[in-house]
């Protein structure tokens, strides 16, 4: 067998691959995120701050899910067929939804930093009209940021054995422009808010052993699994970010070409992997509601976001109650410290009665 049938087989496997798993997590995610939000809305008598992020969480993957066909259709047909405004406006959602993916897990990482290091300052961020303004404002930062998608996002003719395909990609200019748009993905989108999450959980996970409720709590496990997958599938998209940002600062040489190649070979499985993540949550949320099953039938998941809210009021008061014991204890002590202080000055007063002149 000659290289060139070799290639285009192998070509073939990928795109059959890559196109299944794209069905896949459309059959998966589609339902799984309506699931949710028909959860919350519907089903969740008490809705915590956890509980309406998720919600953010479970829309933004949802619609993009929504999404998915396009790509199984740019992928078996191996050229773009639709718009060019599609192709700005459909890689623009994909990258507003990896913004507002990880804003929204820094939200939560954020909330419970604040619901168990700082118990008394918890009502200040979890008011309604605050909880909204914060959630507008991070949905605009998401469009706002992944407007470089619209510019230069743009369809490339190919030509070769005699046709023409169509490609969906970002045409830069100048080298530069590839270090903004990569680099902004990477340090806003995934660096920076990934190292908020880290801190956030390093405090969380110090103050809970040092309370006196140290059980495993079900909530903190479960955000901290969506944490670590979001992180896993998204990682090698960044990579790649980086890798062709590397390539936009190398001189001309064997190096840089290098970067690129791999960099464009590894940019479509690397989109697809980080699609699988929007599919995953409803998955985690079904293997740790799974006790609630059998007791709440379709509710089981409204049942796990309630709980959720029980577990982190028992670590709040589990806190309070630790503090205020300390004080009480710190009060008591002070109370016997000034006992022993005023108590000999008591002791000490001399009553002086006057003698009675005598005749």
């Amino acid at each position: 067998m000659d290289s060139s049938n070799s290639t285009t087989n192998l070509r073939g496997v990928g795109v059959i691959a890559g196109a299944a798993i794209l069905s896949l997590v459309f059959l998966l995610g589609v339902p799984g995120n309506i699931f949710i939000v028909w959860s919350v809305l519907a089903r969740t008598r008490r809705r915590s701050v956890t509980t309406l992020l998720i919600l953010n969480l479970a829309f933004a993957d949802g619609f993009l899910m929504l999404l998915t066909p396009f790509f199984v259709v740019y992928l078996v047909q191996q050229s773009w067929i639709f718009s060019l405004a599609l192709c700005k406006v459909l890689f623009y959602l994909c990258c507003t939804n990896m913004y507002a993916s990880i804003f929204l897990i820094t939200l939560m990482s954020l909330h419970r930093l604040v619901a168990i290091v700082w118990p008394k300052r918890v009502a200040a961020v979890s008011d309604p009209r605050a909880l909204t303004r914060v959630l507008v404002g991070l949905w605009a930062l998401a469009l706002g940021l992944s407007v470089p998608v619209l510019v230069f996002r743009t369809t490339i003719s190919l030509s070769g054995n005699n046709t023409t395909s169509f490609v969906c990609n970002c045409n830069h200019t100048q080298p530069q422009y590839v270090v903004m748009q990569y680099g902004m993905e990477t340090v806003l989108g995934f660096l920076l808010p990934y190292s908020v999450i880290i801190g956030s959980y390093v405090c969380i996970l110090r103050r809970i052993r040092k309370t006196r409720f140290r059980r495993r709590i079900r909530s903190e496990k479960l955000i901290l699994v969506i944490i670590v997958t979001f992180g896993l599938f998204w990682l090698p998209y960044h990579i790649v970010n980086m890798m062709q940002v590397a390539a936009a600062l190398h001189p001309e040489g064997s190096t840089k070409e290098g970067l690129k190649k791999i960099s464009t070979s590894l940019r479509v499985l690397t989109s697809t992997v980080a699609f699988v993540s929007s599919c995953i949550n409803p998955i985690l949320y079904t293997f740790a509601g799974k006790s609630f099953i059998r007791r709440e039938g379709l509710a089981f998941m409204a049942r796990l976001f309630e709980a959720t809210a029980h577990y982190s009021t028992k670590i709040r008061q589990s806190n309070q109650n630790s503090r205020e014991k300390d004080t009480d204890e710190g009060g008591s002590l002070k109370d016997k410290d000034s006992d022993s202080i005023t108590t000999p000055h008591t002791s000490c007063i001399i009553k002086v009665v006057p003698q009675k002149k005598g005749k």
